[in-house]
């Protein structure tokens, strides 16, 4: 039976996936990604959402709010080892992206806010890269729209690559629960690309009391929506994993809860 968390991907044409509040059952993330042929033009607007656009690979024009930015695109791969070229558009604007070279986006939306914001390219340079875990728990991390830039509203979005035989979003944690500053409220999607890319990933989501609990063999392109619960991700030997993190909530705030039965092992000298 198919899981109603698991968004399958098009082989072909231009939009590989789309995740809409309504098709998630939520209130907050928005996600697609699209595939451009060089000379391509993709145009939308942002009505009463905000907008992260995010060049997964490729090179593209983007154009917005009066202001044009040539030649977006840092990398052929999202598994080369730099950050992306990303643009934030508030709501109310409307937006071309003409693709340069063949190229893949991610179109990132959360509803927005009365606040007064502009349209602004996020440069890959001033990124935060790190590295978490250790062991077969280490993964790279990209934040490209972290919870303490004031940029955006409500949308988070970050960029993960997790190395074949490793795990990651582990120890596994939640944000389901609007309880600052202990846990905050975030629903997330997980965007998943696999090198090889015939390769394939594992993704469970399940809470405390069981009444969710669904795990999914995910494939290249594919999209988990998360709307509650903890929700590890393992990649098997052979394959590295990447995956585009949308997250936005009530507050624009992340904190997390991990599953006590699994935390010990955080301060293990095994992990």
């Amino acid at each position: 039976m198919p899981s109603h968390l698991l968004a399958k991907a098009s082989a072909a044409g231009r939009q590989i996936v789309e995740v809409t509040p309504e098709r998630a059952g939520w209130t907050h993330v928005g996600f697609r990604a699209v595939r451009l042929r060089a000379g391509e033009v993709e145009t939308l607007d942002t009505g009463d959402r905000e907008l992260c656009i995010v060049v997964l690979n490729g090179r593209v024009d983007v154009s917005a709010g009066g202001q044009h930015f040539e030649s977006l695109g840092t990398r052929d791969s999202v598994f080369d080892e730099r950050s992306p070229a990303a643009v934030y558009v508030p709501p109310a604007h409307a937006v071309r992206i003409a693709a340069r070279s063949d190229a893949e986006i991610a179109l990132c939306t959360a509803p927005g806010d009365s606040r007064p914001r502009g349209v602004r390219a996020l440069d890959p340079a001033l990124m935060k890269r790190s590295v978490r875990g250790q062991g077969s728990n280490t993964r790279y991390v990209c934040d490209i729209l972290p919870h303490d830039d004031p940029t955006a509203a409500h949308l988070l979005v970050v960029e993960v690559l997790t190395p074949a035989g490793h795990s990651s979003s582990y120890p596994p944690h939640k944000h389901d629960d609007e309880r600052p500053p202990l846990e905050t409220q975030l629903e997330e999607t997980y965007y998943h690309r696999l090198n090889p890319p015939q390769g394939f990933a594992f993704q469970r989501v399940y809470t405390d009391d069981r009444s969710l609990d669904e795990a999914m063999a995910v494939e290249d392109h594919d999209v988990v929506m998360v709307p509650r619960g903890y929700h590890p991700v393992v990649a098997p030997h052979g394959y590295d994993l990447y995956y585009l993190n949308v997250m936005a909530g009530p507050h624009r705030h992340w904190v997390f809860r991990n599953d006590p039965a699994h935390e010990w092992m955080i301060n293990s000298p095994r992990t």
